[in-house]
C-alpha cells in the first residue's frame, strides 16, 4: 500500500520557522514535490526534488527562504520553513511521482500550516 505521510506543521508567528516531514512506504518514487493550497485559492507547486540525483527546485515565492531536502535512509522528504509570512499559510502536500509516470501520481493528506502576523 502506497502511503505518504506528512507530518510537521503548526501554528508559528511571522518570521518563525517550521520544518516538514513525509514519510514514503510502499513503491519507489522518481521524484518528490511539495505543494499548498491557500482557503480559496488553487493549489500551487512549492518544491520539488529529484529522488537519485537530488536535484531541486523552488517556486520564486519561497526561493531563499524554503529548503527541499532528503533522507535516502528514512525513505524522507523534508520542507525546511524559514522567514514564514502570514501568506504561506495554506494546507501543504506532500506528492510522489512513480518511475515511469510523468505527473505527480500520490498525494499524502495534508498538513496545516498557519502563519499569524
Amino acid at each position: 500500500q502506497v502511503q505518504l505521510v506528512e507530518s510537521g506543521g503548526g501554528l508559528v508567528q511571522a518570521g518563525g520557522s517550521l520544518r516538514l516531514s513525509c514519510a514514503a512506504s510502499g513503491r519507489t518514487f522518481s521524484r518528490y514535490g511539495w505543494f499548498r493550497q491557500a482557503p480559496g485559492k488553487e493549489r500551487e507547486f512549492v518544491a520539488g526534488i529529484s529522488w537519485s540525483s537530488g536535484l531541486t527546485s523552488h517556486a520564486d515565492s519561497v526561493k531563499g527562504r524554503f529548503t527541499i531536502s532528503k533522507d535516502n535512509a528514512k525513505n524522507t522528504v523534508y520542507l525546511q520553513m524559514n522567514s514564514l509570512k502570514p501568506e504561506d499559510t495554506a494546507v501543504y502536500y506532500c506528492a510522489a511521482r512513480s518511475i515511469g509516470y510523468s505527473d505527480f501520481n500520490s498525494w499524502g493528506q495534508g498538513t496545516q500550516v498557519t502563519v499569524s502576523s
